[in-house]
């Protein structure tokens, strides 16, 4: 409420809290780079190499013997089939988005009361 002056009465001023901040919580923490690969405290080992660098990156270790060889023309024509899937459901899908909103619209028409609403296709005469 304000009185004539513009004063409020009634209400009670609120005060400003601040966060109490100690010099204890500033804390900087110096940063030390690492020299080696190894933590601080652990001796390090001199490297073994038991086997050329060229086996430990071959991955034909993990290959296994197949049966059969991969036949690719039946590959392709499974991907022909899923890629054709796909573009059904896809033109089924605006299809069927396209259906609905067109029978929103004439529900929105008969919901106003209109009476012109269904569309008539009449076939010219010759």
């Amino acid at each position: 409420m304000l009185n004539i002056t513009g004063d409020a009465t009634g209400l009670t001023k609120v005060k400003t809290q601040r966060p109490i901040s100690s010099d204890a919580e500033h804390v900087v923490l110096k940063f030390r780079p690492r020299t080696s690969a190894q933590p601080p405290g652990k001796r390090e080992e001199p490297l073994r190499s038991t086997r050329p660098a060229s086996v430990a990156n071959d991955l034909s270790r993990y290959e296994k013997p197949r049966e059969e060889p991969d036949d690719f023309r039946q590959r392709m024509l499974a991907n022909i089939a899923a890629f054709a899937f796909t573009v059904a459901l896809t033109a089924i899908g605006i299809w069927l988005a396209m259906s609905i909103a067109d029978l929103r619209k004439t529900q929105d028409c008969v919901l106003m009361g209109r009476r012109d609403c269904a569309k008539i296709t009449v076939m010219p005469r010759s």
